[in-house]
């Protein structure tokens, strides 16, 4: 028995690092980020603002929330990366719960869009209470979901195209959450704004749901951890902490997804209060979204030419420059605007491919150096860092919106209007700067990465002969 999980385990290593995934297997797995994005992007895009300007808080509270709320379930991340690393199931470990998770987060988003007729503390309750709920049911899908890229395939640059596919489905389900959300909660309401939310959250509950299970039966896992391996979570958490490459790439992607927070959190205030166009909040967070999609579409084809980290450096640069000068835009300039956007997106695309590809080459190092694999744990970073990055620029946007004097659904002081483009430009870039920093620290280029594939192959070819003799 031994020498049959042994030679499995190889063989699968093996066929997988010379095998193409086929072209339904990239599709379906980009079904669940397209699903995934019509909560994410929501979050991102308008989940502040539906805060302020519909359920009735003020901006400080709701920075505070978004902080305390987003820490206390980042936490959750890496437990649930325990648990999904110990599941045994006839489907997988990972792949179950994009079943297991579709009434959760259905349920949760709902409630989370729902205005409660309560006083104002009551009210908060209620917001902490579902929102918390709400990234729960997201951690409970969305870090299995990611940790199955890990387990698909064990080729590098099968990975990133696979990430490509699953970074265009995001991009592309957040294409359609940004332009068809403002239209969806004024239709479905017909004036009533609270309920047209309500109402908007249960068709992207029910078309989430198709799209869950869909990328749940056309994926395969097929990497597996050692034969023999034990799991102690604390072991897997003292593994992480040995990863040099781990710990670099969640600084990372923390510092990244602030720029990227900032941004996405701010731009509907931008439009709506300083350009003051509320009626091209939609179309410009769309033609952002189809930028990123574009990026992410390239991104197999720009890592034939650079390796991941370079190319990183690459973008990020242009990222920094780019947010920089979009602070001169003058508030009648639209279409430079609309531009700048473009190029930002163009240049944040391929990011999360990257990003996350990488997080898969931290799983392959851990079972070099270690000789454990806890892929989920790995990938709950990813999740974490998300998280924790949108929480601090949650509380950063509400905290200087508040310091500023900002008032919902009023004509803004020019005060609060030049909080609201800081919040847009230098910040983002601000960060964006740092970024470069952290990456050149990242230590596994190509080079690296085809001599420690190697050598796990040539371990595992003398663990089978040791099976054999």
């Amino acid at each position: 028995m031994q020498r049959q999980i042994i030679k499995g385990r190889l063989g699968l290593v093996q066929q997988t690092s010379s095998q193409t995934i086929s072209l339904k297997e990239k599709l379906g797995y980009a079904c669940g980020d397209v699903a995934s994005n019509f909560y994410w992007r929501v979050f991102d895009v308008f989940l502040f603002i539906f805060y302020t300007d519909v359920f009735g808080l003020s901006p400080a509270v709701v920075g505070t929330m978004m902080l305390v709320t987003r820490i206390i379930d980042a936490f959750s991340d890496p437990l649930m990366g325990a648990l999904a690393d110990r599941t045994h199931s006839r489907f997988g470990k990972f792949r179950p719960y994009l079943i297991w998770g579709i009434l959760p987060i259905a349920a949760a988003g709902i409630l989370t869009f729902t205005v409660p007729d309560l006083d104002e503390p009551g009210k908060i309750i209620w917001a902490y209470a579902t929102y918390i709920l709400m990234m729960l049911a997201y951690t409970f899908i969305n870090v299995p979901y990611g940790a199955l890229l890990g387990v698909i395939t064990a080729d590098t640059q099968s990975r990133t195209a696979l990430t490509s596919f699953r970074f265009i489905g995001a991009f592309s389900g957040g294409t359609l959450v940004a332009y068809l959300t403002p239209e969806l909660v004024s239709w479905l309401g017909n004036g009533d704004e609270a309920l047209g939310w309500q109402l908007t959250m249960m068709v992207y509950g029910i078309a989430a749901a198709v799209l869950f299970t869909i990328s749940f039966a056309t994926t395969t896992e097929r990497i597996k951890p050692p034969a023999h391996q034990q799991t102690p979570i604390k072991q897997d958490i003292k593994d992480l902490f040995s990863n040099r490459p781990w710990i670099i790439l969640f600084c990372l992607a923390l510092i990244i997804m602030m720029t990227i927070s900032l941004r996405g959190s701010t731009g509907t205030f931008y439009f709506k209060y300083y350009a003051e166009r509320e009626d091209l909040i939609g179309s410009f967070a769309m033609v952002y979204m189809l930028a990123l999609a574009t990026g992410a579409a390239l991104t197999p084809l720009l890592t034939k030419w650079f390796d991941k980290r370079r190319l990183l450096l690459i973008l990020m640069t242009a990222v920094t420059l780019l947010s920089a000068l979009f602070y001169f835009v003058p508030k009648e300039s639209i279409g430079l605007m609309f531009s700048l956007q473009i190029l930002i997106g163009l240049c944040l695309g391929p990011k999360s491919p990257l990003v996350f590809s990488m997080y898969a080459d931290t799983a392959d190092y851990s079972e070099w150096k270690n000789k454990r694999r806890a892929t989920a744990m790995i990938f709950s970073a990813a999740s974490f860092a998300q998280k924790l990055g949108g929480a601090l620029a949650g509380g950063m946007i509400g905290w200087l919106l508040a310091s500023m004097g900002y008032v919902a659904n009023q004509v803004q002081s020019g005060e609060s209007q030049h909080g609201i483009v800081l919040l847009m430009t230098l910040l983002p870039a601000l960060f964006s700067l740092l970024s470069l920093v952290v990456i050149r620290m990242y230590p596994l280029d190509d080079a690296a990465l085809q001599q420690l594939q190697q050598e796990l192959i040539e371990r595992q070819q003398g663990e089978f002969e040791d099976a054999r003799g």
